[in-house]
């Protein structure tokens, strides 16, 4: 509906420029917004007031222009000049009911743009280093990213799902050096363990897989291992030198081949168990791409390569840097180390290039909140390849911080006193999970309340919606028990004798739906979509308790029957876009 009257506005406005009233140059845009309140009527438009500086007149002037002309609809009950120059539309009664028809005829396509309409866009979320399983805070990102892609492709974009899989450098070695010591304390070795090396309890699970293969092939003597290396921080020493020094004591024992082969089986139980854990999640990708895939096929290079055609890098110290405070960087960035090896840097801009050349609009990377420093060095990036940086958007998300029986939950990613987004998922649920992680917006801290998440009341939101719609079938199942089956047919053609208060609302509520897809993708807002169910499931539940369905009067029962199951159908929609299920009974029930 509020496409109809965007055009009906323009047709106005094209009669006023050829009648002369307003400057031939004007290319207006005509943007409704629907009103808060419903005495205002359904939707405004302040096309008027953006035209008052050109045309040169009052905005209520030129709004009551533009209503004079606009045609007759029989959409449209009435229109009103508000404030300086706002303009109001109200539908007609029969107009506000047709988004049940609409509903019911679209169904799963109802609030869908046509597909592939829009741009082409590749989404890149979660991308956790393969150094451990998936934590709570991985979780947000992942619910984030695969709500907001099936926005995306809701509102008709036609969008790739990415897992940048960082599997090699610096995270991945302190993890093979950690294998490794596990393993030689698996084989009887008594060391100290380095503080800084992985310590959950899968590095030792990852051990035992490696002996099981191995045996004690690659044990060596405590004291072969730690004579001679620099001192670690508890003897005054720096942690990160005794760590790197721990890695290269490795390799010179076990080998490069042996050093490899515990760098890839620990790689690929980790990598496997991150896969797991979000296809249990509901999390699905098009692609997993391999950092060490990209630098053998040549990306690399080939980036470094147009950088220094662009005459955007230099030398120093050995090093190859990249000028990025040139380009809106805080500070220029290495991109070849002195020893001849890309760093994560000169990956990333590979993998940007890459995406380009695989022809997207727009790559999209969400990425933790403490990544904020990497907006400015891609896109200086993307200006030293030459691509436009609006092609490139980095949208953060903050933290999620649980809280069990209102304390906080401590935790810390190095040490492995961590909750896993797998006995997250076992604690509360997929649906709570899913639903709890995209109910406040990306760049605002989430508070996990893991109580709220597990109870069955009304206070927790993504039960008060499944129950909503749990509590529609039931209707239905009362009115098949009683013989009262529905009949759509006879409840579209009785819309009109949907006149209560609560009906109308839930009418109003079901057209805002389009509109909130819509919004919430332009915006990047998933959340705007929980909350908009959590307002449907409110109307509802009101109009559940004040209104019976089993009617005498045949009419008016369908009627009634059609509204409740296009708000079915709506929930069904909105739910399966954030990766909830809509049951149609509840525990409780």
């Amino acid at each position: 509906m509020r496409a109809h009257l965007e055009e009906l506005i323009s047709q106005s406005l094209l009669h006023l420029q050829r009648d002369g009233q307003l400057p031939d140059s004007l290319e207006p845009k005509v943007v409704l917004e629907r009103t808060r309140n419903p005495e205002h009527g359904d939707f405004a438009c302040n096309i008027a007031m953006t035209l008052a500086k050109v045309a040169k007149k009052a905005p209520r002037d030129i709004a009551a222009m533009i209503i004079k002309r606009i045609p007759e609809s029989r959409h449209l009950e009435k229109t009103a000049i508000a404030g300086p120059g706002f303009i109001n539309f109200s539908l007609t009664p029969h107009a506000r009911l047709m988004v049940v028809k609409d509903v019911l005829h679209d169904k799963e396509s109802f609030g869908c743009n046509e597909p592939n309409s829009l741009e082409r866009l590749t989404v890149e979320f979660v991308s956790a280093n393969p150094t451990g399983p998936l934590h709570v805070g991985h979780g947000r990102g992942a619910a984030y990213g695969a709500t907001l892609a099936a926005i995306l492709k809701t509102a008709g974009h036609d969008v790739q799902c990415e897992y940048y899989v960082n599997d090699n450098g610096r995270q991945m070695d302190i993890l093979a050096a950690s294998v490794w010591l596990r393993y030689l304390e698996l084989c009887g070795e008594q060391l100290d363990f380095p503080d800084n090396g992985y310590q959950g309890e899968y590095v030792y699970e990852i051990a035992r897989e490696v002996r099981s293969e191995h045996g004690d092939s690659m044990r060596f003597k405590a004291f072969e291992v730690f004579d001679g290396l620099p001192a670690d921080e508890s003897a005054g020493g720096n942690k990160e030198k005794y760590i790197d020094a721990m890695i290269n004591r490795c390799r010179e024992l076990i080998g490069e081949n042996n050093f490899q082969t515990v760098f890839s089986t620990a790689l690929i139980i980790i990598l496997d168990g991150i896969k797991e854990d979000l296809a249990q999640f509901g999390v699905n990708y098009d692609l997993w791409f391999s950092e060490r895939e990209l630098e053998k096929s040549g990306a690399i290079d080939r980036a470094i390569s147009y950088l220094r055609k662009g005459n955007h890098l230099y030398e120093k110290d050995g090093a190859i840097w990249f000028k990025a405070s040139a380009l809106g960087d805080e500070k220029d960035r290495v991109v070849i180390r002195e020893n001849g090896r890309g760093t994560y840097f000169a990956s990333d801009i590979a993998y940007f290039l890459d995406k380009m050349e695989r022809n997207f609009d727009k790559a999209i990377y969400i990425f933790g909140a403490d990544h904020h420093g990497y907006i400015a060095r891609l896109k200086a990036a993307a200006i030293g390849l030459a691509e436009d940086p609006e092609k490139l958007e980095i949208l953060l998300v903050q933290f999620a911080v649980l809280y069990r029986e209102g304390a906080k939950v401590q935790m810390s990613t190095r040490s492995g006193q961590f909750v896993t987004l797998r006995q997250l998922c076992e604690e509360v649920g997929n649906d709570a999970a899913r639903f709890f992680y995209i109910m406040r917006s990306h760049d605002q801290h989430l508070d996990f309340d893991l109580d709220l998440a597990k109870s069955h009341s009304n206070d927790n939101p993504v039960y008060y919606i499944q129950y909503a719609h749990a509590r529609i079938c039931s209707v239905f199942n009362a009115a098949e028990q009683k013989d009262l089956r529905y009949n759509c047919a006879i409840g579209e053609a009785a819309l009109d004798l949907l006149t209560q208060e609560h009906e109308v609302a839930l009418c109003r509520l079901l057209s805002r739906y389009p509109e909130t897809i819509e919004l919430a993708a332009r915006s990047r807002s998933p959340h705007m979509l929980a909350y908009y169910l959590q307002d449907l499931a409110n109307g509802f539940h009101s109009y559940y308790n004040a209104h019976q369905f089993m009617v005498e009067d045949e009419n008016l029962r369908n009627a009634r029957l059609s509204l409740i199951d296009a708000t079915r159908q709506v929930f069904r929609n909105g739910l399966r876009i954030i990766g909830v299920t809509a049951p149609d009974r509840m525990d409780s029930q």
